[in-house]
């Protein structure tokens, strides 16, 4: 913690009296992070603002606020708060930051500061890594996150970064420090907490500096990358000019180019949504280029959808209405009707609201969304294809339920299940082979 102290009093060239934010949730990592900076002021006389957020998502969440806003009046610490009131039907974790960081930038530009710093440290990029690994990323994307990266006319600085989580609890037992916990943090349902319990302390038992080359790890990724970015833009004016893909002339570049190209048109759609992102939708894209279809489509995360007409490939939103949602299925999904879709490793059951696929027969990603016009399902055992909403009318669904009810499709856009309604001709039974099992419930 010394180390990030000395980064923030002198390596930043930070000036007497000048403006920082930080953002503060009032969990033990940024608690210590502003306490590093209520040190700081002491020394440079700085201008700290704290933004808090209220996500509004567990009952705690009032009395945090209460807690954070006395801590910075006790400490002559500005303190701005935003509660988020309501949210869409889209990933609660992406949009919640979305909206997190949208509010962070307009308090720097409120205050005129020049940075804004966040409390992620040693484990978090561990965790970071390891899971985009896991799940396939780009290289910028494997690389976790920077120490510092400027958005908009400002810097993001993460200071903490090479401080482990043993060394903040470690500095808040020292200074006596309060913190609250976020309960959810220690629930297995979310796959970082998996990674945070069971995977970080192996790679710790094995060598307690592991966080120091994870780091190393990631600024050689980040080195690479940039050099390869620079050769990528030397041939995007004619490959992706006024963002449209030119199928021809990306034809003629060598595959570590193409896949480059398509990695960049990738991180310019989700900048620092990149989670959202693995090797498997680069892939598909890279596919649907290739495929000899003069028309054809994808499904992306966060409702956007690529397409191909002819020579040319373009990504955009697909639109959809206030009820309506996209969500792409990783290993679990809670759904806006107050139900989930799990991916489970075993099941006894064969009704309607277990499915098995085999991997082999679709096109992953699965995703899960609501209906559409025209929609159509190829129910098992029946030759043809029924509407969906026949199906909804059969089994007297009301309009409100057909509104939010899940539609399970591949990423080709192919309905596979309609969850504990009728499974498709994609289901297999326990004696076929499958290697994915959903879980409705």
């Amino acid at each position: 913690m010394e180390e990030a102290y000395k980064y923030i009093l002198k390596d930043l060239g930070l000036k007497y009296n000048e403006p920082v934010v930080i953002g503060v949730s009032g969990g033990p990592d940024s608690m210590a992070l502003l306490h590093l900076f209520v040190r700081v002021k002491k020394v440079l006389d700085l201008k700290v603002i704290c933004a808090h957020v209220n996500h509004s998502m567990r009952k705690e969440s009032d009395d945090e606020k209460i807690f954070v806003e006395n801590y910075c009046a006790n400490n002559n610490v500005i303190f701005e708060y935003m509660k988020i009131e309501e949210y869409g039907d889209d990933n609660f974790h992406n949009e919640a930051r979305s909206k997190r960081y949208y509010y962070f930038g307009k308090i720097v530009k409120k205050y005129k500061a020049k940075y804004l710093f966040t409390a992620h440290h040693a484990d978090d990029l561990m965790e970071t890594i390891l899971m985009r690994i896991a799940r396939g990323s780009t290289l910028r994307g494997y690389s976790g996150f920077s120490k510092e990266i400027t958005v908009d006319n400002y810097k993001v600085v993460r200071p903490l970064i090479n401080v482990t989580k043993d060394e903040i609890y470690a500095y808040l037992k020292k200074y006596n420090l309060k913190y609250a916990t976020d309960k959810s943090n220690f629930k297995d349902v979310y796959t970082r907490n998996r990674f945070r319990k069971q995977v970080i302390p192996f790679f710790k038992n094995e060598d307690k500096n592991v966080h120091k080359k994870f780091y190393k790890f990631s600024t050689t990724l980040l080195e690479y990358n940039e050099y390869i970015d620079k050769e990528v833009k030397k041939v995007l004016y004619k490959v992706y000019p006024q963002n449209i893909l030119n199928i021809e002339e990306f034809n003629k570049q060598e595959h570590l180019i193409q896949m480059k190209v398509i990695y960049y048109i990738l991180e310019e759609i989700y900048q620092d949504d990149l989670m959202l992102i693995t090797d498997k939708h680069a892939e598909l894209i890279y596919d649907l280029i290739k495929s000899k279809k003069g028309n054809a489509s994808i499904h992306l995360p966060n409702n956007i959808k690529a397409i191909k007409e002819y020579n040319n490939l373009f990504l955009r939103p697909i639109e959809v209405e206030s009820n309506s949602y996209e969500i792409e299925l990783d290993n679990f999904a809670n759904l806006p009707n107050g139900k989930n879709i799990e991916v489970v490793s075993k099941s006894s059951l064969d009704n309607n609201f277990i499915c098995r696929l085999d991997s082999s027969q679709i096109k992953l990603p699965l995703h899960i969304r609501t209906r559409q016009n025209g929609d159509k399902i190829s129910i098992k055992g029946m030759l043809g294809s029924k509407k969906i909403n026949d199906i909804f009318i059969d089994d007297k669904i009301s309009n409100q339920e057909r509104d939010m009810w899940p539609i399970v499709i591949d990423s080709t856009g192919v309905i596979v299940w309609l969850p504990g309604l009728k499974k498709s001709k994609f289901d297999r039974t326990k004696n076929e082979k499958y290697d994915i099992i959903l879980k409705y419930y």
